[in-house]
């Protein structure tokens, strides 16, 4: 039950520090991106702040055992750059500069009923759900392809 009021409270800090920052409106977002046009720097204003707090408190973090509300710290293993990790990057910025709105921000956004999050997010849903089913297929077809090949 701890864990799950954590989570709770950590989501509508970062909701609430979305909102704040203006994150959840495309336009700011898109006027941060678009080098060329009426520039808005005030995103790299958040993020420079957002770096602030991480740094020292990431010095502070890594020297702990475990974190405060969970048994252990859950970070990536992998450290290889793939063909997915690009392609996933690069997705996501297009859709970031087209949309204006990222994960975080749309879901944010989508709550009060804005219809344009609301779309982004089904989409974005819809893009997982393909790439679950992709993946899955891909792992099937690989596991036939074996055991075809063990067969010979």
């Amino acid at each position: 039950m701890k864990g799950l009021i954590t989570a709770a409270l950590s989501g509508l800090v970062f909701g609430a520090g979305l909102v704040v920052s203006g994150m959840t409106r495309p336009d700011v977002v898109v006027g941060f991106l678009d080098l060329l046009g009426p520039w808005d720097p005030s995103l790299g204003v958040v993020m420079v702040g957002a770096l602030l707090v991480h740094t020292p408190l990431r010095r502070v973090i890594d020297h702990r055992t475990a974190p405060l509300c969970s048994t252990s710290f859950s970070r990536p293993t992998r450290r290889d750059i793939d063909g997915r990790l690009v392609g996933g990057a690069a997705l996501f910025g297009v859709g970031w500069g087209l949309a204006g709105y990222c994960p975080g921000p749309a879901v944010v956004s989508a709550l009060p009923g804005g219809p344009k999050a609301i779309t982004f997010v089904a989409a974005m849903l819809g893009g997982m759900l393909l790439v679950h089913f992709l993946d899955g297929f891909a792992a099937t077809r690989v596991a036939r392809t074996a055991a075809a090949e063990a067969g010979r």
